[in-house]
């Protein structure tokens, strides 16, 4: 099992208010780096966070890793399986003698690409482009891709960044607070619908013709109609 040490040294900068969505984007690839640092013993850290990945074998060896996560996640609990997207095909990639802005490097970053939109179907939103990676583009669309790339393959048991950590934390704590306030309303529920039972004429022991007398006494009196032949002369 993985060492999540390095991941929690990140917990504190992961949750501090940030002044500016700059802040915020480097302490995602803080935690990125770190993550990716645990999982495959790479050196990376948010200054060379960009550069580490940009010839994509780092991405596309993550990518054939969530696959067999996938497959191993079937394998043990097809029910709960079947509710998932499932990741299948692998990702072709060229490992050695990739320089950065090659066209290896390149062709490596398109293979990620292609199989996120088509194995995980992550919304386009989410997406970025090869040059975002190879000519620093969009930063923000590249981190937020990696992270929901952590999200789903958190979702077959593998490690996920401290990030996605405690979003799970937090949704969990609310499905509790959920589950508690439905038991609460349900006990209220039966609370109410046992005063209602005491409270009837037949739980006094109230038979039902004396029932039908007591409802006689307060029903409405017969109302008089209006004289029609008076009509003509109310207006």
């Amino acid at each position: 099992m993985a060492d999540q040490s390095n991941i929690q040294s990140a917990a504190s900068k992961s949750i501090r208010p940030f002044r500016s969505s700059e802040e915020y984007l480097y302490a995602m690839k803080e935690d990125l780096a770190e993550w990716l640092n645990t999982l495959y013993e790479l050196e990376l850290s948010a200054d060379t966070f960009m550069e580490g990945l940009e010839t994509g074998c780092a991405l596309c060896r993550h990518a054939n890793r969530v696959n067999r996560a996938a497959h191993d996640f079937q394998r043990e609990r097809p029910e709960a399986a079947r509710a998932l997207q499932l990741p299948r095909r692998d990702v072709p990639f060229q490992s050695r003698n990739v320089i950065p802005g090659s066209f290896l490097a390149r062709d490596n970053v398109s293979n990620f690409i292609g199989w996120c939109r088509r194995e995980l179907r992550v919304q386009d939103v989410l997406m970025f482009e090869t040059n975002d990676v190879v000519e620093r583009g969009r930063e923000k669309n590249f981190v937020l891709c990696l992270l929901e790339v952590a999200r789903r393959g958190a979702k077959f048991g593998m490690l996920a960044p401290m990030l996605i950590q405690l979003e799970e934390e937090i949704e969990e704590e609310i499905r509790d607070q959920e589950s508690v306030r439905m038991e609460e309303v349900e006990e209220e529920v039966v609370e109410v619908e046992e005063e209602e039972e005491e409270e009837s004429p037949r739980s006094r022991g109230v038979s039902r013709e004396e029932q039908a007398e007591q409802e006689a006494l307060v029903w409405p009196q017969k109302r008089v109609l209006c004289d029609m032949r008076n009509l003509d002369e109310l207006c």
